[in-house]
């Protein structure tokens, strides 16, 4: 069977002046014309291709060799190539970009801008694309606590926080408490698993552990030292804004990290210096 919007291997039925017609093994009777600038040459009447199916710009069924961005069963971040007053256009790779109908918009879009969807047919029997994708994310994943992950926003809500699919696949959430400042759906952010729930779902931080922050702050502090004669003209009496100038760190980061030297016996402390 034929499907439209999957990548499948059909079969040269025969040629014609404007292509070859492919059927699916088991199914001779029903075809779809492949263009003849498209017949990889020295095929033959029997021959496998690889194509993927959809519709033209006239609403015949046509396939291609090209490798679209996106199929149906599978999820893809896509970039909106422009809006119309159906809708927006998405670019999937093929010579016809494919609809994202205002029904199936989470939020507002941005041209330009890349979201992820999924792939649908329509009642038409068009292609077309939908930000609606939480129930086709997986809930089960081989991530444990403290593993650092990718994800894309795939949705905003100002109660629960930021949903994001991770690996464009598991679902997860980043709780509001931890979603401080702005974001955008569609963003591509790193995060780490705080916790793994029952049903598998993935509950993301996007702060590293405290003890790994601190390490990290004690290692610039430490080379700062090492490029400045061993000293430092910032302490605990020190501004904000001169610690921030310095180190680049806030001045809560930096007296943890400072707190940690001292513990370690790694460096001295003054009012308004620091010495190794």
């Amino acid at each position: 069977m034929i499907e439209i919007g999957k990548n499948q291997i059909l079969k040269i039925k025969n040629f014609a002046n404007h292509g070859a017609y492919l059927y699916a093994d088991g199914d001779i009777e029903n075809t779809v014309l492949l263009p003849k600038l498209e017949v990889p040459s020295g095929k033959e009447v029997g021959d496998e291709i690889s194509v993927f199916v959809y519709k033209d710009s006239s609403d015949r069924i046509i396939s291609t060799t090209k490798k679209p961005y996106i199929e149906i069963g599978k999820l893809a971040l896509l970039r909106v190539a422009s809006k119309t007053k159906i809708g927006a256009f998405m670019d999937m790779g093929l010579e016809r970009d494919v609809l994202l109908p205002f029904s199936e918009m989470v939020g507002q879009v941005g041209e330009g801008k890349s979201y992820l969807v999924r792939l649908y047919v329509d009642k038409s029997g068009r292609l077309a694309v939908s930000m609606n994708i939480r129930q086709v994310l997986e809930t089960k994943s081989n991530y444990k606590e403290n593993d650092s992950v990718m994800g894309t926003i795939y949705s905003i809500h100002p109660n629960h926080g930021l949903f994001v699919a991770v690996d464009e696949k598991y679902d997860s959430l980043v709780p509001k408490d931890e979603a401080q400042g702005i974001y955008e759906i569609g963003e591509v952010i790193q995060g780490r698993v705080s916790q793994v729930n029952k049903d598998g779902r993935l509950v993301l931080s996007l702060k590293e552990r405290a003890y790994l922050n601190i390490g990290e702050d004690s290692e610039i502090i430490l080379d700062l030292l090492e490029d400045n004669d061993g000293v430092l003209n910032i302490g605990d009496k020190s501004s904000p804004e001169e610690i921030k100038e310095i180190t680049g760190m806030t001045k809560s980061a930096f007296k943890k990290a400072v707190g940690q030297l001292y513990k370690e016996r790694s460096i001295k402390i003054q009012p308004k210096k620091i010495e190794l």
